[in-house]
């Protein structure tokens, strides 16, 4: 279990922010006119059935965990429960849960939170969201189908649920997932994807597909006066050009930006004023599917790394929008490794070992990527010609970003190019890497180690802190030096903020996931976001 000022220590460390949103006192009424820029479409409005934060950047105004993410303490916290007792031997969690209504009008019980965890185990619903609550005794059991429901769950009465881990890790660091709501056991589950029903500050009141999706307050939120917002517009803008012009005219209020965006606003003293950055905890990587012969050899997985000039890449390409990796735990991890170095430029050493592995000129694979100028198509076209100077061929399978899951989950891939969730729990990330953990969790390598799972499962059931970590970044650097995807950077993310907006906060876990209950707008706002 992680401590508040190791993680506060270690975010800080990368951390910048300005001073968005830190005057008077909040304002109710209004709209707010924010972008989900990572596609043109939602995949789908049940936020359990999708792995994408542009999906997730909607769902968090729809829905509740029962924890959420707190990004000024960089710690998980209840949301749904107000109250949490441990047992003396640190695995059983017995919770008070909030007087909390659904969107129809439902009331949160024991029952719906039961429920919900059932559901994303179930194997036959194949739910992304499971990743979330293997964690939670029985939860393998029931993926695994050798078991109907989940035996570390258990409804003491109406308000009280008691939930049994596998390991003595808090279960704050998982079950705060957006992808892992609390969802009505008695709400049809075919109406989910098109009319969702949650228990978050906004409720759907229209969706225009491939264009953005309208909410409205929900009055029957649990936190007294909030939301401040009247409505929520989340326009779907894929297009960096699109958004900055859009921000420009005042017609969006937020825009997240691209390393070119980035470059541009810093350099104009209208808009570097309202610039609001984190480094994020998302690792950008290219992952080898061991189907894929050449990938099962150690040794061609370390030549790509050496053969790719990532340093380069992320100076002139995404304009230090980035941090380069050296392993899959972010710079921003406790477990992560100051004194680890990262796989150098090396294209002789990367010639060397795929000579010695029987590869010196007979390599090639497709990479599946999506259009993303930061680690899409564009970073993809980068690496073509630094892997054919040593004798690899690659090409790129373009897809759009809403069936890039799709694509992984059914192991149609060689290789992929992908952002992915690496923090802020180094022991719950790590599990992507695990044997047990399926790919449809987050396991698309299907890496497969026992040395490593057995460090891994041992730092679960250390209770002394420092010793956990000390095996976590021991894991950490074992994956490193066993390669199962090419290390790329880490995201330094970027918002142009609107100087009428506040309370939105340098998320480091994912800066375009906001509590869209805390943000409000003032009267220097423009008329139509004030009616």
């Amino acid at each position: 279990m992680l401590n508040r000022l190791s993680l506060l220590a270690a975010l800080t460390l990368c951390t910048a922010t300005s001073a968005l949103g830190q005057a008077d006192t909040p304002t109710p009424g209004g709209k707010l006119v924010f972008v989900a820029p990572y596609g043109g479409s939602i995949t789908s409005l049940d936020i359990t059935a999708t792995p994408h934060t542009q999906d997730e950047i909607v769902a968090k105004a729809m829905n509740a965990s029962l924890y959420s993410w707190n990004p000024e303490t960089n710690q998980p916290e209840l949301e749904l429960a107000e109250s949490v007792e441990k047992s003396a031997d640190g695995m059983t969690y017995t919770y008070k849960l909030r007087d909390a209504t659904f969107h129809d009008g439902a009331k949160l019980t024991a029952d719906d939170v039961l429920y919900s965890y059932n559901r994303l185990a179930d194997p036959k619903r194949a739910l992304p969201g499971a990743e979330q609550i293997l964690s939670i005794k029985g939860a393998a059991e029931v993926q695994a189908g050798t078991a109907d429901t989940i035996s570390g769950l258990k409804k003491i009465d109406d308000r009280t649920v008691e939930i049994t881990m596998t390991s003595l890790s808090d279960p704050g660091w998982v079950l705060m997932s957006n992808y892992a709501p609390i969802y009505s056991k008695d709400y049809p589950e075919d109406q989910l994807a098109s009319k969702p029903n949650g228990l978050g500050p906004f409720k759907l009141a229209n969706y225009v597909p491939g264009a953005k999706v309208e909410l409205e307050k929900f009055d029957g939120y649990y936190e007294e006066g909030k939301p401040y917002l009247d409505r929520l517009d989340v326009m779907l803008m894929e297009e960096a050009a699109a958004r900055d012009v859009a921000f420009r005219n005042g017609e969006i209020d937020v825009n997240v930006l691209g390393p070119t965006q980035y470059e541009a606003y810093k350099a104009d003293p209208a808009l570097a004023p309202n610039i609001l950055e984190v480094a994020e905890v998302y690792t950008r990587n290219i992952g080898f599917n061991p189907k894929v012969e050449a990938f099962k050899d150690k040794r061609v997985r370390q030549a790509i790394n050496y053969a790719i000039d990532k340093d380069l890449i992320v100076k002139k390409l995404l304009k230090d929008k980035a941090y380069p990796a050296v392993s899959w735990l972010p710079v921003s991890s406790p477990a992560f490794d100051k004194d680890a170095k990262p796989y150098p430029f090396d294209p002789e050493k990367a010639k060397a070992l795929l000579a010695e592995a029987g590869y010196a000129d007979n390599l090639s694979f497709s990479v599946t990527a999506q259009p993303n100028e930061s680690w899409g198509i564009p970073i993809v076209e980068a690496i073509i010609p630094m892997l054919a100077r040593v004798g690899v061929t690659v090409t790129t399978d373009p897809v759009d970003g809403s069936v890039m899951s799709d694509k992984l989950l059914s192991d149609d891939f060689q290789a992929y190019i992908w952002s992915n969730s690496s923090g802020p729990d180094p022991l719950h990330y790590l599990r992507c890497f695990h044997s047990k953990t399926p790919q449809s969790a987050c396991n698309y390598v299907k890496y497969s180690n026992p040395e490593f799972d057995a460090l891994l499962d041992q730092a679960g059931n250390e209770p002394d802190h420092d010793k956990q970590l000390a095996m976590l970044k021991q894991a950490n650097n074992m994956l490193q030096e066993e390669a199962p995807i090419w290390f790329f950077n880490y995201n330094k993310a970027v918002m142009g903020v609107q100087p009428w907006v506040h309370g939105l906060k340098p998320n480091s876990v994912e800066l375009a996931i906001q509590d869209y209950q805390d943000v409000w707008i003032d009267d220097t706002a423009p008329a139509t976001r004030k009616q």
